[in-house]
């Protein structure tokens, strides 16, 4: 029988409650019972898998990778760039065998919040599962209004074809305000209407992304799959367009020297390039939507980074072959190296390939859009589950069978960040979520091969733990790296922990323990209709 507590307080037996187990048969019966529609296979897998990966940072970060940022805080890895993917890709390889032993062993929505329940206990699992609304819902945030610079970008090029004030639209409605406010202060004449001196800044492409993002889910994952799959194919065939194009032009005087500044640069480059793979991980969020888990998500998660890995060097080896990176390069190289270095070339031809490269970047930015918003919410989907937020968030579409609900509450949600966040700042925080997601799941490797090593494992990590060790290493080290630079970011991560911990204090562990009050009282009221009988 169901213990019964008095209280819905912190009084009582705190530590043993705060580390309540929840144990991985539940969670699978659970999901059986009330789950999600089993919709995606391998090749579904891959393309979300990819989709998620190949965005803004092979798009954008690749070139300060390679040459070093403007004001010199950051080192380039020249044509030692390729060097550098291949350790970022190492270091992601680590954490994605994890996720695959986790992913095939609890296929339930959750991803990295679920394996955390399973192993470290009630508040670690809600700690990691804020943490991971900085990856996925600021993430998404973020990618939401690149996005929209990338669309004014390309619609500028437009300006000869285009009305003014669709080629060149006001500032305040493509920009937060924070970006506005850094205009304003170089360019004080520009018109931006104000309420109490504060700039009114609507960013509309961004906020019209994320609406059509959120309907595109409601409908289903299988049609966010299938507009993933255009996006995937479109920014693929615009990267391949860049590799074979750009190969006629390609000078292998480039390439020396292959590291102008040593491996300080090469590790710089890794830890930026590191970004470009975030995304893999969001396929385990998807597990319970897998038709055969056990098989596919180790092929998904792994396949699509060996696919990405091949890309991106192939991209790297092309790049520093056109472009010399050894020394100061101009900024558009910096903004948009792919479509700069095609521009270059002088052939009509290749420029026209530049127009292309912009539109393969707004595919490869609206294929993150659609996987980021889909990991956060079902994330949230197995919160609610776990009695942390409202049971109404588990309520599913009579007709599509998703979280419509939960969807369109993040879809809203994202919208109001759009409005009032610093994207700078919260861009830097979704690098801390993704250091801390990649490092638990490491972990709760070992504790779970520990404390349940009986338990069918489809796929397992290999040479464990060894394996996880290195993944908790890899993450850990640079996370560290990171912490040590000047930002307001790693003064931003602890506070952020601390309210998650208090929110939990203040509702989460007393809604957990009310919970447990009702079924006791359930199971209590059973009992005594029996013993009548």
């Amino acid at each position: 029988m169901a213990e019964k507590f008095n209280r819905a307080t912190f009084t009582r037996s705190f530590l043993r409650h705060i580390t309540r187990i929840k144990a991985p048969d539940e969670m699978l019966a659970e999901a059986k019972e009330q789950g999600l529609e089993k919709t995606l296979g391998v090749w579904d897998l891959i393309i979300l898998g990819v989709g998620a990966i190949i965005g803004s940072g092979i798009f954008a970060v690749v070139g300060i990778a390679a040459a070093g940022s403007a004001d010199g805080s950051s080192l380039g890895a020249g044509p030692a760039l390729m060097v550098s993917m291949v350790i970022a890709a190492i270091a992601c390889i680590f954490s994605a065998l994890c996720y695959s032993e986790f992913a095939t062993m609890i296929p339930v929505a959750g991803g990295a919040y679920t394996y955390t329940f399973a192993t470290l206990g009630e508040f670690a699992a809600w700690m990691v599962g804020w943490v991971l609304m900085l990856e996925y819902a600021i993430g998404f945030i973020a990618v939401a209004c690149a996005w929209s610079n990338h669309f004014v970008q390309f619609l500028a090029g437009f300006d000869k074809v285009l009305p003014a004030w669709l080629a060149h639209p006001p500032v305040w409605l493509t920009n937060d305000v924070f970006s506005v406010g850094k205009f304003l202060a170089d360019n004080p004449d520009i018109f931006v209407p104000k309420f109490l001196g504060i700039p009114i800044c609507i960013n509309l492409p961004a906020i019209a992304m994320v609406l059509l993002t959120t309907a595109i889910l409601v409908k289903g994952t299988k049609d966010s799959t299938k507009m993933a799959s255009v996006m995937v194919v479109i920014k693929m065939a615009v990267i391949a367009l860049f590799i074979l194009g750009g190969a006629f032009f390609v000078t292998p005087a480039n390439w020396h020297p292959f590291a102008p500044h040593g491996m300080p640069g090469i590790w710089s480059a890794a830890f930026l390039i590191f970004f470009a793979y975030i995304g893999f991980d969001a396929l385990a969020t998807a597990a319970e939507e897998c038709k055969n888990p056990q098989k596919d998500l180790p092929i998904g998660i792994i396949g699509s980074l060996l696919i990405t890995t091949i890309v991106y060097v192939l991209v790297a080896l092309v790049l520093t072959g056109m472009q010399n990176t050894s020394g100061s390069v101009p900024l558009d190289f910096l903004k948009a190296p792919m479509a700069y270095c095609m521009t270059m070339t002088g052939k009509s031809w290749a420029v026209y390939a530049s127009y292309f490269i912009s539109i393969g970047s707004l595919a490869g930015l609206t294929s993150v859009l659609l996987v980021l918003e889909m990991a956060a919410t079902r994330i949230l989907f197995a919160m609610s589950r776990d009695h942390f937020i409202s049971k109404r968030f588990q309520a599913l579409h009579p007709k599509f069978h998703t979280p419509a609900l939960l969807t369109w509450t993040v879809g809203i949600l994202a919208i109001v960040g759009i409005l009032t966040l610093n994207l700078d700042v919260a861009a830097e925080l979704c690098n801390y979520g993704t250091f801390t997601s990649f490092i638990i799941v490491c972990v709760a490797v070992l504790i779970l091969r520990h404390t349940d090593p009986n338990r069918p494992r489809p796929f397992k990590v290999p040479f464990s733990p060894v394996t996880p060790t290195l993944g908790i290493i890899c993450c850990g080290g640079l996370m560290v790296y990171k912490s040590m630079q000047a930002g307001s970011s790693a003064l931003l991560f602890p506070v952020w922990l601390g309210v998650g911990a208090i929110i939990y204090l203040l509702y989460g562990f007393i809604k957990n323990r009310n919970n447990e009050n009702k079924i006791h009282r359930e199971m209590i009221q059973s009992f005594e209709k029996q013993e009548e009988i």
